[in-house]
């Protein structure tokens, strides 16, 4: 590994105060790949709306988010939004658990070991069964469910201690937002490979929820398919952070209508303007 070599990051663009990367799936796996082949740390995160809102409303949670390498559009809106104001041109989203599944056949590929950390101990024996099966030789150089408490400062170095000396080039974080989130944010230097947040993908790959009918994902009603699996768990998040995202986003529409607009009037020639 030569550890003093950079991957180029792709670009990012400002939504709401917040740095989102304009991004494909191909070339995330491609970075992150590159990126654990010559021993770069780095955090990448896929950002849904709930996260985009999160961050958007609260400052120390967006200086966390802004400090990612690689904060790709998961959500559809998200995506939307990119191409909106920023003319993007992206064609497809970078959905979470689609992602992690063709990032685990491109490290088995390329001889890339993981480590998975999170959700519970039943989810993960499954989901290292089903990896497995998918790609028999894909390297799970380890594989763990957290408790369900903050970690002592002990436990915390063992866990670090464990996933350095795994050897482990990605480490799949899969303990939900935004405690994955800070949980990569904390350990961008101390833990020695590349963390990706990939929240539900966990659970979606070891079989124990469903996932949304691609037509309701690429009109972005996933939402509406998760509320109705999880109605007691989910509504709150998707009532608010929905609304939110929805009033942040015509706020910057009406922003960007009066800047174009103000932009138009200091364009035209003084004769005209006096004219009028």
């Amino acid at each position: 590994m030569i550890a003093s070599t950079r991957v180029k990051l792709p670009r990012k663009y400002d939504l709401h105060g917040v740095k989102v990367t304009a991004t494909t799936y191909e070339e995330v796996v491609d970075c992150c790949i590159a990126m654990a082949q010559c021993g770069q740390s780095a955090i990448v995160d896929l950002m849904p709306v709930h996260g985009l809102v999160s961050a958007a409303t609260d400052e120390s949670y967006m200086k966390v988010m802004n400090a990612f390498d690689i904060v790709a559009p998961d959500g559809q809106p998200v995506r939307w939004s990119l191409n909106f104001f920023h003319r993007t041109h992206l064609a497809d989203r970078v959905y979470g658990p689609a992602l992690t599944y063709r990032l685990c056949e491109a490290a088995a590929l390329n001889g890339v070991p993981i480590y998975l950390y999170g959700s519970s101990p039943e989810v993960i024996e499954k989901l290292c069964a089903n990896l497995m099966h998918a790609f028999p030789t894909l390297q799970i150089v380890g594989a763990e469910s957290p408790p369900f408490r903050p970690l002592t400062p002990e436990e915390d170095q063992q866990v670090i201690d464990r996933i350095n000396n795994s050897g482990a080039g990605l480490v799949f974080l899969g303990t939900g937002c935004p405690k994955q989130e800070l949980f990569a944010y904390r350990h961008r230097h101390s833990i020695k490979g590349v963390q990706l947040c990939v929240g539900a993908a966990f659970d979606f790959h070891a079989g124990v929820k469903k996932v949304a009918p691609e037509w309701m994902q690429k009109r972005g009603l996933e939402w509406l398919f998760r509320l109705t699996q999880e109605p007691k768990r989910l509504w709150k998040r998707y009532f608010i952070y929905n609304s939110r995202f929805l009033w942040l986003t015509a706020k910057a529409m009406l922003t960007k209508r009066r800047a174009s607009e103000e932009a138009i009037f200091e364009e035209e020639p003084l004769t005209t303007r006096e004219a009028a």
